[in-house]
C-alpha cells in the first residue's frame, strides 16, 4: 500500500511496515506515549501485551493499551480482537502450539474513520490492506501466538500468562465534546480526539499534559511551524497559537490523560494568551 499522503517519503515500494514519531531532542525525557503510523501489506502477527501489574512483577515500567485509527483500508480490509468465546488457559495454550488460534480469534471488517481500542490484555491482530495511526504507551513488549508462516519467535507461555482469553470488550463510541472536538477514546492512559477547525480561523492549544498531533487534513500554522497532511507535532506544558489555512483543519489528538482536557482548545477570539514559548516545547516530531 502506498503510505501518501500520509507519509510522503515513502510509497508504495518502501519495505517499511510503520514510522515511529519521536521528539527531535534526543536529550528530553522520553514521553509517556508513542505515535505510530502502520500500513499493512499482509497480515500482523497475532499478539497480545501485558497490562501495567504484569509488566512491573517482571520489572518492566508498565503494559501496553494502544488504540487504532483507521486512515485507510481496502474493502475487505479486517482486524482481530479478542476471542469468539471464553477458553480455558490449557485451551487457548493449545491453540497457540497448534495454530488453531488463527480461527479462535474474532476478525471484524474496519473501515476509513473507524476507532479500535486494545487494552492491555487484549489479544489482537492487523489484517492486510490497511493504514493506521497507533497511539500506545510507550513499551516495545510484545508477546506472539501465531505469525502467519514466519519465523520469528512465539511466546506462548508469556502469552497466556497476560491474555484474556475471551471476548474483547466494548468499543468506545465518539461524541462530542463541542463544536470542534470529538472525543473518540477516554482510558486510564490517554485520551484521543478529532479535532476539526474551520477555514481562516485563530485558535490557541492549550497543552498542559504531554500532547501529540497528527494532520489528518488541511494545513494550519501552529506556533512557528507550517504543518500539512501527515505531519506530527508534540507539544508539553505549553500553549500554542493555530492560524488554520484556507481549507480548514483536521487533526488527532493525543495526550496523556485519563480524562479528556477541559481547555485543550479556544478560540482567539476575545482571549488574552502569550504565544507559545520561546523553550521550543513545540516540534515536528518525525
Amino acid at each position: 500500500m502506498d503510505l501518501r499522503p500520509w507519509n510522503a517519503h515513502h510509497d508504495a515500494a518502501s519495505c517499511i511496515g510503520e514510522v515511529w514519531f519521536q521528539r527531535r531532542d534526543a536529550s528530553a525525557p522520553a514521553p509517556a506515549l508513542l505515535l505510530k503510523l502502520l500500513y499493512t501489506r499482509a497480515p500482523l502477527s497475532i499478539q497480545v501485551h501485558p497490562d501495567d501489574a504484569h509488566a512491573r512483577s517482571i520489572q518492566l515500567p508498565h503494559g501496553k493499551s494502544e488504540a487504532w485509527y483507521i486512515l485507510d483500508a481496502t474493502r475487505d480490509a479486517r482486524i482481530a480482537l479478542g476471542l469468539k468465546r471464553a477458553v480455558s488457559e490449557v485451551r487457548l495454550r493449545t491453540s497457540i502450539d497448534d495454530g488453531s488460534i488463527e480461527d479462535l480469534v474474532q476478525w471484524r471488517r474496519v473501515a476509513r474513520d473507524d476507532v479500535i481500542s486494545v487494552p492491555a490484555g487484549t489479544i489482537h491482530a492487523m489484517g492486510a490492506g490497511l493504514v493506521a495511526v497507533e497511539v500506545q504507551q510507550r513499551s516495545d513488549t510484545t508477546y506472539r501466538l501465531f505469525d502467519f508462516g514466519r519465523s520469528r519467535e512465539i511466546h506462548a507461555t508469556n502469552a497466556v500468562a497476560v491474555a484474556q482469553a475471551g471476548p474483547a470488550g466494548p468499543q468506545p463510541h465518539a461524541r462530542a465534546l463541542s463544536l470542534r472536538r470529538t472525543l473518540l477514546l477516554a482510558s486510564p492512559h490517554f485520551v484521543l480526539e478529532r479535532v476539526e477547525l474551520p477555514p481562516e480561523s485563530e485558535w490557541y492549544l492549550n497543552a498542559s499534559d504531554e500532547t501529540w498531533l497528527f494532520v489528518l487534513e488541511g494545513r494550519a500554522r501552529i506556533g512557528a511551524v507550517s504543518t500539512d497532511v501527515g505531519d506530527v507535532m508534540f507539544l508539553e506544558s505549553d500553549q500554542a497559537r493555530i492560524g488554520v489555512g484556507r481549507h480548514g483543519f483536521k487533526a488527532l489528538a493525543a495526550y496523556a490523560s485519563a480524562d479528556p482536557m477541559p481547555d485543550l482548545l479556544q478560540s482567539a477570539d476575545g482571549v488574552h494568551a502569550s504565544p507559545a514559548s520561546g523553550r521550543a516545547a513545540l516540534q515536528a516530531a518525525r
